[in-house]
């Protein structure tokens, strides 16, 4: 497998908890330079990739020729435009979720990135995570007969006035974080878009911290109703159900594998034992790195482009238009 070389915009605490670790570690990647005018911020990076090099703008780091693909983990309202250069710079880019603010901004990226030749999609990690594969099998092979309903649940409680999911300026709240996981997963799992919804939202100081959807989606299968509870202001929970006419599928630790729990995924028929399936030791961060990496390479399938991104934005512009 060819090595590419990795650079991140921002030291930011995902980045250092966790992206960056999962480039250093996958196959085909190499965490080449950071982008950050602390070098304190950098020390953490530094301690697992020691040959790190740090520029002190993300201008330098985007100008920097030994560098193939930039991770963007910068603030929401920050990632059109920083994905925008990345690409002008002639790099591959991965870029956190929201990867945008409005589906609107997605088409001048689609268009950014067919311009430049280069491979640019949102990091949404746990479509690599064989958990939800398996799931999206199950859905497909009709395991749980006809699928009629599916209920997520995530929340965590962030109360800090200075963090970022809670200043409006920055795209905070919690659809923008977490919604993006409550409604691409069944996006994804059941290949289905969204038909009439419901939104109740409570909101504090100008960011959404609940957010209450119900309505219907209509996938491959036909329609089945659904419903999705975000909060950042709850005790951490995380769940996804899909409810057949024959069967269930649970997911206990959908979205978080290895932080929140464990990951599982079961499978409930009637008259017959569950099927429950674990994935001890499975990072999905990893996964998303050797996947890109591979993709961009070898030209192998890509899981999650920016046209799949747009959907989930196109679906959360409706759940704020659906508010009552």
């Amino acid at each position: 497998m060819a090595v590419l070389n990795w650079g991140i915009l921002g030291a930011a605490k995902f980045a250092r908890e966790h992206m960056g670790p999962a480039i250093h570690a996958a196959r085909g990647a190499r965490l080449a330079a950071l982008a950050t005018s602390s070098e304190e911020k950098a020390q953490p990076f530094k301690a697992f990739a020691p040959d790190l090099k740090r520029h002190d703008s993300y201008e330098a780091l985007l100008a920097d020729p030994a560098i193939d693909v930039v991770y963007i983990p910068l603030p929401n309202v920050l990632h059109v435009e920083w994905t925008k250069k990345a690409l002008a710079a002639g790099k591959h880019v991965l870029t956190e979720k929201p990867i945008a603010m409005a589906a609107s901004e997605i088409d001048g990226l689609i268009a950014a990135r067919d311009a430049a030749g280069k491979f640019a999609t949102e990091a949404y990690m746990i479509v690599h995570h064989p958990q939800w594969q398996l799931t999206r099998r199950w859905l497909d092979e009709g395991q749980i007969g006809e699928l009629r309903h599916a209920d997520v649940a995530f929340s965590f409680n962030n109360p800090d006035p200075g963090n970022i999911r809670n200043k409006p300026e920055t795209g905070g709240g919690s659809i923008p974080d977490i919604g993006v996981y409550a409604y691409s997963s069944v996006r994804y799992a059941a290949r289905a878009e969204p038909g009439d919804l419901r939104a109740v939202i409570e909101r504090e100081n100008g960011v959404d911290v609940f957010a209450q959807v119900t309505g219907e989606m209509i996938g491959a299968q036909g329609r089945f109703s659904y419903a999705a509870m975000t909060s950042t202001r709850l005790h951490p929970r995380q769940q996804v159900v899909f409810q057949g006419s024959e069967g269930l599928i649970r997911l206990t630790c959908p979205f978080n594998a290895n932080v929140f729990d464990q990951a599982e995924v079961t499978l409930c028929r009637k008259g017959e034992p569950d099927q429950v399936q674990r994935f001890p030791g499975v990072t999905q961060y990893v996964l998303q790195v050797e996947n890109f990496v591979r993709h961009v390479t070898e030209g192998a399938d890509y899981p999650w482009t920016l046209e799949d991104a747009r959907g989930t934005q196109a679906m959360i512009d409706k759940v704020y238009a659906s508010e009552v």
